[in-house]
């Protein structure tokens, strides 16, 4: 029986209550109008007792209120009331996120090398010496290569503003390892299905949902925190939920079927499904004749895809198969196929993902109540800036015409495009990287720091001491999300909305704003036009302004909602939709797939086995932490300090392994991990594969307490599976084996 929402995952819902802000703009005025004055003027009124925020730990950005004592010390996190993102409670990593701010190894000061990259050596500088450092750098490099040569790697908030100055610099090489390295083959399948994305938070409407399927989707331990609340809401009225899962996840355990899937045969499931649900005339006659394209061709492709193949992939039996696929049509067009967020598996992770898109818009819940909701969004008026310069030369200009399909630039390209090749004319140089550790973020990490020794300048902007602060040239000391105002959060949802960051205490030590950063880097680069305010304050305010509110309403409220324009929330009966593809129709059989030589439907291909005595390595995530970003957080590091491997137990009793025996881990091309892990022996596993928790195994020794605790796993991913498509990064090629000592095989 399906357990009630109190025995899912536990959100935190503290109360909110608190005093409201008076009617005044409370202004943190960072010096901006020359560097030679450093300290701030920061000045908040002795009777705010809570400021508006929205969190900067994962990219969910819940809107919330910080509050503090009598003495002005920050003392928790809640969640706002007004918020659809998190319907006034903040999961345990939003309401951790205080740690951050008190953590005393976080990024104090801006540092310059005085040794060779990656030695950790570093000394004080002063802002004005960084930036006149970094600002010469990069005039050498415009004249040398043209400023094209530059990219930022950014995740995050700041992303905005370090994007608006290397655009006015003349470089259109921004990226967000979010894209390649997670959810990029889902948007470019959906595009091709649908003609739009998925984007984020995922439009999927989970609360009235009477079916959900979740493939290799983690929901209460990647701790989306809507929609983890929306699924307890959907348990609560008794919906089917399906998971497929190697592992006995936290979701499977509230699953009516868990469907233990061999990993990397996902494909041939879904084409199973697909199968079974056209044959047996299951799906949504009326909404694919009248909104879709390429059905006939779609039913002779699956024609010998029948439940009885899969099964000889898969290790899901027939009569399962048939089972799960008739309780989606049973529900629909309430049923969400979930489309996921971490989906660079295998290579062929676009055509895996259209095979999801497919298999939604048979059920007809694309556009339905129950299935995916069309999103709103309100627009924020920006100042009108002048013209960017036009860059010649791209990141694509290095892919030798690939991935012409990804919507977004690719990170992984960006780093490709680092390294000289003999079939490149000119490379990147300098980098900008800011909140994203790529060296455990970017698979094939030889790779990545080939394309960093490759560099005439690295400038890391970041809170805390990363590996990747290590190869920097420069690093910029970030502030805490609890320490500055952002930009105006104006995510989609249901209804339109927006939140206000604002801070809620002064910068501690010298560490400031991504804006204050790039506002002053802007004056030592000759890009002052590009950013008009003096104070991020007066910018916000002017935008607030011309769409109807103010930043003193917002200091109050911390959230406004709108109103949609239109009602077409879901699609109504009969209604002639138009979509924005080739046809205008929902493409089961993609034509732009088909322009681009790639096959217009999914395929099964079978993928390499682990060797003789290795395992297929899986990683996710765990609902307290957020990547590497908060393995040092002093309050999320005691809810849980280091990773652990899980293992079956009959692989366990071939390797004479015990629960909590420290071991290495060696990949299949004997890189071996840096740190041992502790064996964890469950049947949540399946026998072919081994699962560890993602963002542990730190190897900076500034971070006391996340240093040396437990394992990589991006340490082991060194076979990289490129998806032809897109150009995403399958990471899930890897296999595992066990060492006793880090020099002796087990």
């Amino acid at each position: 029986m399906v357990k009630s929402r109190r025995d899912f995952i536990k959100i935190s819902a503290l109360s909110s209550a608190g005093l409201f802000v008076g009617n005044q703009v409370v202004k943190a005025t960072s010096s901006v109008a020359g560097s030679e004055k450093q300290d701030s003027d920061y000045k908040l009124p002795s009777e705010l007792k809570r400021t508006p925020t929205y969190c900067e730990v994962c990219f969910w950005k819940c809107a919330g209120w910080v509050h503090k004592d009598e003495d002005g010390q920050i003392k928790k996190i809640t969640g706002n009331n007004l918020d659809l993102n998190s319907n006034g409670r903040f999961c345990p990593r939003g309401t951790g996120g205080v740690g951050m701010y008190y953590d005393e190894d976080r990024l104090k000061y801006p540092l310059i090398r005085t040794e060779e990259r990656g030695k950790q050596t570093f000394r004080r500088a002063s802002w004005d010496e960084a930036f006149k450092y970094i600002a010469d750098k990069m005039a050498k490099i415009k004249e040398e290569h043209g400023a094209e040569a530059t990219a930022l790697f950014t995740h995050g908030s700041g992303g905005k503003h370090f994007t608006k100055l290397m655009k006015g610099f003349g470089s259109a090489n921004v990226a967000a390892p979010s894209y390649a390295q997670c959810r990029g083959p889902r948007e470019v399948a959906f595009i091709a299905t649908y003609g739009q994305g998925i984007n984020s938070p995922e439009n999927t409407d989970i609360r009235d949902t009477r079916c959900m399927v979740l493939i290799g989707s983690h929901i209460g331990e990647n701790m989306h925190n809507g929609h983890v609340q929306e699924m307890s809401d959907a348990i609560d009225k008794n919906a089917t939920i399906i998971t497929v899962d190697p592992r006995f996840s936290t979701a499977a355990s509230k699953s009516k079927y868990w469907l233990p899937i061999k990993p990397a045969t996902d494909i041939a499931l879904l084409l199973a499904w697909i199968h079974v649900i056209i044959n047996e005339e299951l799906y949504d006659k009326k909404y694919i004749e009248q909104h879709a394209y390429g059905f006939d061709q779609l039913k002779a492709h699956v024609q010998s895809m029948t439940p009885e193949w899969a099964y000889g992939i898969t290790t899901i039996k027939p009569d399962v198969i048939r089972e799960t696929v008739r309780e989606m049509a049973k529900a629909a067009p309430a049923t969400i196929v979930h489309p996921g967020r971490h989906v660079t598996w295998y290579g062929d992770d676009t055509q895996r993902l259209r095979a999801v898109a497919i298999l939604n818009a048979l059920l007809g819940s694309w556009g339905r109540r129950g299935g995916f909701y069309m999103p709103d969004k309100v627009s924020v008026p920006h100042a009108k800036l002048p013209p960017f310069p036009k860059p010649e030369f791209t990141w694509r200009d290095a892919m030798d015409g690939k991935y012409q399909l990804a919507d977004l630039a690719l990170a992984n390209g960006m780093c490709d495009a680092t390294i000289p090749t003999s079939g490149m004319n000119r490379s990147i140089k300098g980098w900008i990287v800011n909140g994203t550790n790529l060296i455990e973020t970017l698979p094939d990490r030889k790779k990545t720091l080939a394309a960093i020794q490759n560099l005439d300048l690295m400038v890391v902007v970041d809170t805390m001491p990363m590996e990747i602060t290590g190869w920097a040239d420069v690093v910029l000391p970030e502030c805490t999300y609890l320490e500055r105002y952002d930009s105006i959060r104006d995510s989609q949802h249901r209804e339109p909305t927006i939140a206000l960051r604002m801070p809620a205490a002064k910068p501690k030590y010298e560490s400031r704003s991504a804006w204050w950063m790039a506002k002053n880097l802007s004056r030592y680069m000759g890009l002052e036009q590009y950013f008009p305010f003096d104070t991020l304050e007066e910018e916000l305010d002017h935008e607030l302004k011309q769409m109807g509110t103010s930043l003193a309403e917002m200091q109050q409220v911390g959230v406004k909602k709108w109103k949609r324009a239109y009602d077409d929330i879901y699609f109504k009966d009969g209604e002639a939709v138009e979509f924005f593809t080739n046809t205008g129709k929902i493409e089961l059989y993609s034509t732009a797939f088909a322009e681009a030589g790639f096959d217009p439907m999914p395929t099964y291909t079978a993928h390499p086995e682990p060797p003789q005595g290795y395992y297929r390595l899986i990683y996710g995530r765990a609902p307290m932490h957020t990547f590497t970003r908060t393995a040092n957080n002093p309050n999320l590091t005691d809810l849980m300090s280091e990773n652990s491997v899980w293992v079956n137990p009959k692989v366990a009793r071939e390797w004479d392994l015990k629960n909590g025996q420290e071991v290495y881990l060696q990949n299949q091309d004997n890189v071996v991990s840096s740190f041992p892990i502790k064996v964890r022996v469950t049947e949540r596993i399946r026998w072919d594969s081994v699962y560890m928790v993602h963002g542990f195994g730190h190897a900076n020794k500034k971070l006391s307490r996340a240093y040396g605790r437990g394992a990589s796993d991006a340490e082991m991913i060194t076979n990289v599976m490129v998806d032809p498509i897109m150009g995403g990064t399958g990471m899930r090629g890897n296999f595992v084996t066990f060492r006793f000592t880090k020099g002796e095989e087990a």
